[in-house]
């Protein structure tokens, strides 16, 4: 049998004040009391409080403020991604296979998520979509509106699934490839490519098509998945998607 182990003391606070979050003790939006508050009333020392606050922090559960006490934050999916991608970003940027793995990771999530789109897609979520493409018409010669338009129909797409959890997943994956693009040289006919692209993926959606549109969104990505480069890759490319 495994012994037992007991927990650190911070763990125990840690879990005490998860526990009031929770029940809504400390709902969003309201403050927590202030350290010295914290440790009259449950009992342990300055250093515990502080550990246990820093990993609520890290958790996405609360805000701390310079000058103020902790802040409950309502922990969405946006909210939770985002305290992971400073560590997602370090992990791609150092582990040999961690870029490839996001890249299909992506591959996988984006073509699913379009037949969903495609079942679920509404008038005013085509005009949406239609309205993010004459974006990427517009913003052709500019390269960072280029890539926000771009990454716009991406995420649109995640958005009409009707999980918030994995649009925000996708979203993420999004940024976090974005990181991946060092200064780029022009590449005739990259942009018209991408736009023709994201067309044919439009019309497929349009028509209630998920098995076209799945198609295409796969050849789409796997062309744009040879263009992201590993940081400290001397070569230079263009990469649009």
């Amino acid at each position: 049998m495994e012994p037992i182990h007991k927990k650190k003391l911070y763990q125990e606070v840690l879990d005490r004040l998860i526990s009031a979050i929770s029940t809504s003790e400390f709902p969003p939006g309201s403050q927590l009391p202030s350290e010295r508050e914290l440790m009259t009333m449950i009992g342990v020392g300055r250093p515990s409080i502080r550990e246990a606050m820093l990993s609520l922090q890290q958790m996405g559960l609360i805000r701390i403020s310079h000058g103020e006490r902790a802040r409950v934050i309502n922990p969405t999916p946006e909210v939770l991604v985002d305290q992971i991608s400073a560590a997602m970003i370090m992990l791609l940027a150092t582990s040999p296979r961690g870029l490839d793995e996001l890249k299909e990771a992506r591959l996988w999530l984006e073509t699913a998520l379009v037949r969903i789109a495609t079942r679920n897609a509404s008038a005013r979520d085509l005009e949406h979509l239609a309205a993010l493409i004459r974006d990427l018409k517009d913003a052709r010669g500019d390269h960072a509106r280029f890539l926000a338009a771009d990454m716009a129909f991406h995420a649109q797409i995640a958005s009409m699934s009707g999980n918030s959890l994995i649009a925000a997943v996708t979203r993420g994956m999004l940024d976090w490839l974005s990181r991946f693009k060092r200064e780029f040289v022009s590449v005739r006919g990259a942009e018209r490519l991408t736009i023709e692209e994201h067309e044919k993926i439009y019309k497929a959606i349009a028509a209630g098509d998920g098995t076209a549109a799945s198609s295409l969104m796969a050849d789409h990505i796997a062309r744009a998945n040879k263009l992201y480069e590993v940081l400290g890759d001397d070569s230079k490319s263009n990469a649009t998607s």
